[in-house]
């Protein structure tokens, strides 16, 4: 069996996976901020962390895995100012926090849902551990690593000599007011643990604590909410390769001052979604689709999923609607492949050990799914591979894939007279062997949005 091989963001370099409980995985996935909908950069992300818990699944380990949801404390500036992305939405849509957040959250589990995404072993919503954060800055700030300004309680970052070790962050060259702003802190790349509240009673969400009533910084929570459910040291953290300079190594250094200990073994970072240029698709250039704005344009959420499957997690994953028509039509033709396969009877050998054995070598080696969907389309065109035992190893794949491919079958569908005048047309041209003259027609029928399909029993139409 093909060892598991996991690239850690910490060493910059692929490892051998050796979990710290033999069989056993204890993972955290930097969550949804939940003010407003997810955006497929978001939901590469979860993606991402989807296809590790399968993997790790697929390799027998029993996985509990920790997703934050981040309902508080989230400011709209890494510099520790700006508003509460929480109570911004709330004031925008007339709302209360708690409404914003639910109704955000919720959609988002309906993303997931659709995309076919496992919920994780525990929702861990910021709110719902205030005390568990409070204990935590208690915790640093007794062991002299945390001092008090005007507007909050901060980390003092420069006391933790190994800061920026995950970003490989050079300190001393950070200039002033270029990554964040000092204001009154210590250090350009100390961050707040609390927040005080300007004006008691108006903000939506503070509470009482031992330096006043406020607010958790956002780089908190995930430390102590991954600690409670995990504990101090555990296996696998995960996040958008954003989080590396600024929030994981925050997270890295409140957490392991507090405790003494190594807080991850791996840290393991998606890359971005990028445009036809190479660009980091954003808000201002457009393009940051969600699934039901997708899905309103006529594609299917798996659709997404495959094109995701396409490009390895730690390269940019260039994305247009060109891309994903070429994506869909991909899964389309699985789909028609599956269908035929549960149809097929003919007698072959089982290769089953050795498409195995190619796609585990493929997944272990650092989660490159790309190759495992070559050995896919390499063993679905296997006509020497039994059909059976090759549909009982696929569907075993989709362990890993999430193709939903043991529900695949013959699509009924509804096609218009006319298009099915323009096929009979066709078919003439066919017999008649006038083959310039029968793709005319085939695009006439393309048009109309169908796409003709030429099998062993005749003319087979799918909608565009």
């Amino acid at each position: 069996m093909a060892e598991l091989k996991l690239y850690n963001t910490l060493t910059r370099k692929k490892e051998k996976f050796v979990p710290i409980k033999k069989g056993e995985v204890g993972m955290y996935s930097c969550g949804p901020t939940v003010y407003w909908f997810q955006h497929i950069g978001n939901i590469r992300a979860y993606l991402f962390v989807d296809t590790l818990k399968r993997i790790l699944e697929y390799n027998g380990y029993k996985v509990k895995h920790v997703i934050n949801v981040t309902d508080v404390g989230h400011l709209t500036s890494d510099a520790d100012e700006g508003e509460d992305k929480m109570e911004k939405a709330a004031a925008k849509e007339g709302k209360k926090a708690e409404e914003i957040a639910e109704f955000y959250f919720k959609v988002f589990k309906e993303d997931l849902k659709k995309l076919n995404i496992k919920e994780p072993s525990v929702w861990s919503k910021a709110t719902e551990h205030i005390k568990e954060q409070i204990e935590l800055i208690k915790k640093l700030e007794e062991k002299g690593f945390t001092y008090e300004t005007s507007d909050g309680i901060y980390f003092d970052s420069l006391k933790f000599k190994d800061y920026g070790k995950l970003a490989k962050l050079n300190i001393g060259g950070l200039e002033s007011g270029k990554r964040i702003g000092v204001g009154e802190k210590k250090h350009k790349t100390d961050f707040a643990l609390w927040k005080f509240s300007e004006e008691e009673g108006k903000r939506q969400q503070e509470w009482d604590s031992p330096w006043g009533v406020g607010f958790p910084g956002w780089h908190i929570e995930c430390s102590a909410m991954s600690m409670k459910h995990l504990g101090e040291h555990f296996d696998i953290h995960t996040g958008g390769e954003d989080h590396i300079p600024i929030h994981h190594t925050n997270e890295i250094a409140q957490s392991e001052c507090a405790t003494g200990k190594k807080f991850v073994n791996y840290w393991m970072h998606n890359a971005f979604l990028v445009d036809n240029a190479g660009e980091k698709v954003s808000k201002s250039k457009g393009g940051l689709f969600t699934i039901s704005d997708l899905e309103e344009k006529g594609y299917a959420a798996l659709d997404f999923r495959y094109l995701f499957l396409l490009t390895h997690y730690r390269k940019p994953l260039s994305f247009s609607l060109e891309t994903l028509d070429a994506a869909r039509n991909a899964y389309k033709r699985m789909k028609r492949k599956v269908v035929e396969l549960k149809k097929e009877k003919h007698k072959a050998q089982d290769n089953s050990d050795e498409y195995e054995n190619k796609f585990l070598d493929a997944v272990n080696d650092d989660l490159n799914m790309p190759r495992a969907l070559d050995v896919v389309w390499t063993m679905l065109d296997d006509f020497n591979f039994e059909p059976k035992k090759k549909l009982k190893l696929l569907e075993k794949f989709d362990e890993v894939l999430g193709l939903n491919i043991k529900e695949m079958k013959e699509e009924e569908v509804d096609v218009p007279k006319e298009v099915m005048e323009l096929v009979k047309e066709r078919e003439k041209l066919r017999k008649a062997k006038l083959w310039e003259e029968s793709d005319l027609f085939r695009e006439r029928i393309r048009e109309k949005g169908f796409v003709v399909q030429d099998t062993d029993e005749g003319p087979r139409l799918e909608k565009l």
